[in-house]
């Protein structure tokens, strides 16, 4: 699993490139929010777009990272799930948690 991060405006976005499952991908993930808070950066935009598989303790993580932001009235959305993970998010009823976008400048719009 890959990971990078790129700012755009005041936008923080976590480009992954890879399965998150246990021990591949939640820790990183956990890494780089909790390193942007400490920045203080609030407004953190998922790209999934690279990511054909997500399991249960890297769903976990995800919601970790939504509730960390939100604590610190900040925003945690995701970019570009695929139908896999949009199921998983619906199975697990958080489909209407989650702000879900398909491309990036309306997901950066979302933020404003």
């Amino acid at each position: 699993m890959k990971l990078s991060v790129r700012k755009i405006k005041d936008i923080e976005v976590i480009d992954v490139e890879g399965k998150i499952v246990l021990g591949d991908g939640d820790v990183e993930i956990k890494q780089a929010v909790d390193t942007l808070l400490k920045k203080g950066s609030t407004k953190v935009l998922l790209n999934l777009a690279k990511v054909p598989y997500l399991d249960s303790a890297g769903l976990g993580e995800i919601i970790r990272c939504f509730t960390a932001l939100r604590r610190c009235d900040g925003s945690f959305k995701l970019l570009a799930p695929n139908q896999r993970i949009i199921d998983l998010l619906n199975i697990t009823k958080l489909l209407n948690v989650f702000d879900c976008y398909d491309n990036e400048t309306a997901a950066i719009k979302s933020f404003s």
